[in-house]
């Protein structure tokens, strides 16, 4: 079993910036690939950001790409999502999520945290 838990979100105007953060327990965290996803009511889950166990690769949405960097800490058990130049329309509850293997898809992950809203007021 693995423990996901986000923190960071909240309320910022257009084109500010947000850190995300995705806090792991329970099985070894370093060995497995972690993933943004992001949700709207209504709407299906999707993809933002993914990285593998290393750290050396990544992948992401063509939305926010170039805006979004995802990082992670093995010493620390945790995850980042640093968000800039946010748009309204970035405005989502935001899930961290852990698989065996970098993926953009979110059958590939197990383990899911309980998310955390992001507002983006314009």
């Amino acid at each position: 079993q693995v423990q996901l838990v986000e923190s960071g979100g909240g309320l910022v105007q257009a084109g500010g910036s947000l850190r995300l953060s995705c806090a792991a327990s329970g099985r070894t965290f370093s060995g497995a690939a972690m993933g943004w996803f992001r949700q709207a009511p209504g709407k299906e889950r999707e993809f933002v950001a993914s990285i593998n166990w290393s750290g050396r690769r990544t992948y992401y949405a063509d939305s926010v790409k170039g805006r979004f960097t995802i990082s992670r800490d093995n010493a620390k058990n945790t995850v980042y999502l640093q968000m800039n130049s946010l748009k309204p329309e970035d405005t989502d509850v935001y899930y961290c999520a852990a698989g065996g293997a970098i993926a953009t898809m979110k059958s590939e992950y197990a383990y899911w945290g309980q998310g955390t809203q992001v507002t983006v007021s314009s």
